[in-house]
């Protein structure tokens, strides 16, 4: 059976906006890059031609698993979870108990994750560590740095 890909509303958009760039963008680009290195003779020879079309391939590549991931989509929208445990899509602030700092992530697919924006992958260490746990619980994480334990201080759907 194959696996559901969970992701937000907003994920969903974005991988069809990349979808709708290659098809619209990037391959007729590619389509024409082609064609001037087909015009400038002898194919065996050629850098340019065998340049486009190494590109041609990535991009099929790049459109067909957009599309496979589309497809086995499951759009999850936060707003509409009504949870006190962390879940898909819980805005989750906790606090590193071995130094006292407040981190805030939002649980997304693995697609949407950006730790720099503070979006979390659901497949992440800290993510499996907080499901399914509400605030007050702790969770402890194996790091690279060790063992860490995180107090969950609120869980919030938006």
């Amino acid at each position: 059976m194959t696996q559901r890909v969970p992701m937000t509303p907003e994920g969903q958009r974005v991988l069809m906006a990349k979808l709708k760039h290659l098809k619209s963008v990037e391959r007729p680009k590619n389509v024409q890059d082609i064609e001037e290195a087909r015009e400038k003779g002898d194919l065996s020879e050629n850098a340019e031609y065998d340049a486009a079309k190494e590109r041609q391939s990535l991009i099929s590549q790049q459109m067909q698993e957009i599309e496979h991931k589309l497809s086995l989509a499951q759009i999850i929208d936060p707003k509409s979870i009504k949870s006190d445990k962390v879940t898909f899509g819980a805005t989750v602030t906790i606090e590193d108990l071995d130094n006292d700092e407040h981190l805030t992530y939002f649980i997304v697919g693995t697609d949407e994750s950006d730790i720099s924006k503070g979006k979390l992958s659901i497949e992440s260490p800290i993510a499996r560590a907080l499901i399914g746990k509400e605030e007050g619980d702790e969770a402890k994480v194996k790091t690279p740095k060790g063992l860490r334990t995180f107090e969950i201080v609120s869980v919030e759907y938006k």
